[in-house]
């Protein structure tokens, strides 16, 4: 067990010391006020969010934004009168609209998406799911992080629902998983390839969606967000970063829940390739259950080293934790954790071969789509 268990720590000495800060607690985007401000449209695709739609678009007609700006609602052939409830709003600043029959070739929310954009006006578009409850200084704070920065994309991983059990397991490891895929800090760089955004709060410049061809440029994307990102940083500059200001509604009640959300886009991740799925299983079960396991059942040096992984990857979470509010003491039970992801991502793989692809608001994708 000698060398798996030195391997392992060489492992988690890299990714501590050489991989971008992954776990660190930010960066945050600082809530800013602003005496005018360019015109902004915020562009909300919707299907099915009844349950949470009037609470955030109250407040996105609560930001205290100087200039002017606009909500387009697309209703995404909802069947739970999502956009009754948003026409019931009756504010000018608010226009919905009944979504098109989705072409060949585009994932559902990107076409809801460039219907929002080909109706929008702003300068700035604001891309945010319709479960996102934003703070009145968010629109601010986001198009003064661009203007003073000159970036292109502005994007932030919101607040998540941590409140059942199976939340408080499972979700703060989601956003510390993401991190450590895409590190914000190498996102960030300019100098860096690695480009990533999250879908719930994604402010671009009109001008600079245009030049990668607008929303077409990624419209058979299932990882929208990413794929996005990755466009926009070829010729310009992004930003990612955690939210103070924004926090999602959704609720995942049980690990079900968050094993179909996690299961939804694992395999695409993975470019629907099994030999990157098989180095994927390999790589996490050396980085996640060999420290512990060498911890527990190795001697001598094998436990030492598997020590020394563990508390380092304990150690990087905590952070994360912090940032939920969380004890410490869910920390030494991460590689439980990464266990679930990984049969998980297991599990999309295996749906993908028995014909489901992805399925996501009743909506099935079985085409590889990037």
């Amino acid at each position: 067990m000698i060398f798996p268990a030195v391997l392992a720590l060489l492992v988690w000495a890299y990714l501590l010391a050489g991989h971008g800060r992954f776990w660190q607690a930010g960066p945050f985007l600082a809530e800013a006020g602003r005496a005018d401000g360019p015109a902004v449209s915020v562009v909300v695709p919707a299907r099915d969010e009844a349950p949470v739609i009037a609470d955030s678009l109250r407040s996105l007609l609560a930001q205290d934004y100087p200039g002017r700006f606009e909500i387009v609602l697309v209703d995404d052939g909802s069947t739970d009168g999502t956009g009754d409830i948003a026409r019931g709003f009756a504010d000018p600043r608010l226009r919905v609209l009944t979504g098109r029959a989705r072409p060949p070739g585009w994932s559902g929310k990107l076409w809801a998406v460039s219907q929002g954009v080909e109706a929008a006006t702003g300068e700035f578009l604001l891309l945010t799911d319709a479960d996102i409850e934003h703070q009145p200084g968010h629109l601010s704070a986001l198009v003064n992080k661009a203007e003073t920065e000159d970036l292109d994309l502005v994007s932030e991983m919101v607040a998540l629902n941590c409140e059942s059990f199976a939340e408080r397991a499972l979700v703060p490891a989601f956003v510390y998983f993401f991190a450590l895929l895409y590190p914000f800090a190498r996102v960030n760089d300019p100098g860096n390839a690695t480009a990533a955004a999250a879908g719930g709060t994604m402010l671009v410049r009109r001008a600079a969606l245009a030049r990668i061809g607008g929303v077409a440029a990624v419209r058979g994307a299932l990882i929208d967000d990413v794929a996005l990102a990755r466009a926009v940083k070829r010729g310009g500059r992004i930003w990612l970063g955690h939210s103070r200001l924004a926090r999602s509604r959704r609720p995942y009640p049980g690990a079900a829940d968050i094993w179909r959300m996690v299961a939804r886009t694992a395999f695409v991740q993975l470019r629907f390739s099994w030999a990157l799925l098989g180095l994927t299983v390999l790589g996490m079960a050396l980085t996640w259950l060999v420290p512990p396991a060498a911890t527990l059942f190795g001697h001598g040096a094998a436990r030492l080293c598997g020590g020394l992984a563990w508390a380092g990857a304990a150690a990087s979470y905590l952070p994360t934790l912090r940032r939920f509010g969380l004890s410490p003491l869910w920390a030494p039970f991460l590689p439980l954790v990464a266990v679930f992801y990984m049969v998980a991502t297991i599990g999309s793989a295996l749906d993908n071969a028995r014909g489901r692809g992805v399925v996501w608001k009743r909506r099935v994708y079985a085409e590889k789509q990037a």
